[in-house]
């Protein structure tokens, strides 16, 4: 086992980053290979962090702690636990696929790169650092290679979707830094995370700020914080744009990881600190899960434009996630202690969070490559490409099947984890959310007709069919959403007891009667 893996895992990239500054800029080859051998190393250590990764404890491991800022109690503070490391893998595998999507990036090269390591670094650090001072850092720190990877290389209205993505991003880092702050001097100087899980309960009981409860106002502070970055309704209006303007990769990266930031950061922080805001919250997230549920789906159902209505099916799909999230008070005596409906709702949260990652990488791939051959993404404006590119119509058939939920591949899994952690609790919302699950078939149904049956569009009779380069980038994601459909055992062993250790938090601590 490789000493110290976790922080190889966060600078390994930074390591390639330095490497191919120091390439002159012509050696364009050097620089992907580098790129490609950088995060090809990291995918390793992740793999060999899951292989020894122990799924019997709930606890931290791999641990790592260097006083940083000794005077104000900031540290290097690294762990991972069961929520973590799914995006650990999740994270090293997409980014490796994406430096192969972006193989014909031919503008900047050296500049791209070089943003897209630092992007990784910034990912992967967020899901590992154990304190918050350093999980802030990190989480600004994928403001600015994501700001000029979509500003520099997008689309026509790259400048625009660029902006709009830091300024949202920005405002909801501003609120978290107010909470963090809050936290900070109200729990012991202190910005050490599992010290805070501690503290922050007791600390901030019977504390009231501007007439309301501190615990609320930090949570608030906190939610929608994360909520930008998730989107929740009505913060996602930064998405369809900057999913439609970016490159394919980068569309990758933020529909697959950037996203599960915002579940993660909840999960991680809202959660363990403030348990008796779960039990205020809950309801408010269901209906919030439940708004994304069948917004996202009708806004994808009216989308002419490809990448757009992947873009939408990724709020929809993230509806489920916070549907599973709100199910952990089932299991409080409030609600009949029905733990085993806590468990799925939260392990199913979790699991949605890596099988929409590897579901949507795949969506936005496909898109790119047929992007890269007819330059548009007008759904009416194919028709009949099943006769033309049947290997490129299988793989997509396979990825439509896969985001609308089809029994057998992974989604399905994890939604109905989320709905039956949630129907004891929030039975109508549960009934109501289903309807998602008809709006998705009936979107991605109606893509897959228009694009690929009926007649052969004549301008498109010479297109070729999907490359080698891209069917690698392509299988290593069906085949996980084919094994964790068939075989989801593994997957959800390795985060049951960390999923376990969550809900003790939430409901043995937490107390719905104390919060004014």
């Amino acid at each position: 086992m490789v000493s110290n893996i976790l922080s190889w895992l966060i600078w390994l990239p930074v390591a390639g980053m330095v490497a191919i500054l120091l390439i002159p800029r012509n050696k364009e080859e050097v620089i992907k290979i580098v790129a490609a051998v950088s995060t090809g190393l990291q995918l390793w250590l992740a793999i060999m962090l899951w292989l020894n990764f122990d799924s019997a404890s709930g606890s931290f491991q791999f641990m790592e702690n260097v006083a940083w800022i000794p005077s104000f109690n900031i540290s290097y503070a690294l762990g991972v636990d069961g929520l973590s490391l799914p995006m650990i893998i999740l994270t090293p595998l997409l980014s490796f696929l994406c430096i192969f999507v972006s193989w014909k990036i031919d503008r900047g090269v050296k500049g791209y790169f070089a943003l897209f390591l630092l992007l990784d670094t910034g990912m992967i650090g967020v899901f590992l650092a154990l304190d918050f001072f350093l999980f802030f850092v990190f989480w600004e720190l994928m403001l600015l290679p994501m700001y000029f990877l979509i500003g520099m290389w997008g689309g026509p209205q790259r400048e625009y979707a660029a902006i709009k993505f830091f300024l949202y991003t920005l405002v909801g880092s501003v609120l978290m830094l107010i909470a963090i702050l809050a936290l900070y001097f109200t729990c012991g100087n202190t910005f050490s995370i599992p010290e805070l899980i501690e503290a922050a309960p007791g600390a901030l009981e019977g504390s009231i700020w501007w007439g309301m409860s501190a615990i609320k106002v930090i949570w608030i502070l906190l939610f929608v914080g994360f909520a930008i970055k998730i989107p929740v309704f009505p913060f996602h209006t930064w998405l369809p744009l900057a999913h439609v303007e970016a490159p394919t990769a980068v569309s990758v990266i933020l529909a697959g990881v950037l996203l599960k930031m915002g579940i993660y950061g909840i999960l991680r922080i809202n959660y363990p600190m403030l348990p008796d805001a779960v039990f205020w919250f809950a309801g408010a997230l269901a209906v919030l899960g439940l708004i994304n549920v069948i917004w996202g789906a009708m806004c994808a159902l009216a989308q002419t434009d490809l990448k757009k209505l992947v873009a939408y099916s990724s709020i929809n799909h993230m509806g489920f996630a916070m549907l599973g999230m709100a199910a952990v008070i089932a299991a409080s005596g409030l609600h009949g202690e029905n733990y085993i409906a806590a468990q799925a709702g939260i392990t199913g949260a979790v699991f949605q969070m890596f099988n929409h990652g590897t579901i949507s990488a795949m969506l936005f791939i496909l898109v790119g490559v047929i992007y890269d051959r007819a330059h548009h993404r007008d759904i009416d404006g194919f028709g009949g490409l099943a006769r033309q590119m049947p290997v490129y119509a299988g793989v997509t058939m396979v990825a439509f099947m896969a985001g609308l939920g089809l029994p057998g591949l992974s989604g399905f899994i994890s939604e109905f984890m989320c709905f039956m952690g949630a129907f004891p609790v929030f039975r109508v919302i549960v009934i109501i959310s289903t309807l998602g699950i008809v709006l998705n078939a009936a979107y991605f149904l109606s893509a897959y007709k228009r694009i690929f049956f009926g007649e052969l569009n004549e301008k498109y009779s010479g297109l070729s069919e999907i490359d080698g380069r891209e069917l690698f980038t392509l299988i290593p994601l069906a085949v996980i959403t084919l094994i964790l459909g068939v075989y989801p055992g593994p997957f959800l062993n390795m985060i049951k007891e960390t999923m376990s250790v969550l809900i003790d938090q939430v409901v043995l601590i937490g107390n719905f009667a104390v919060i004014p």
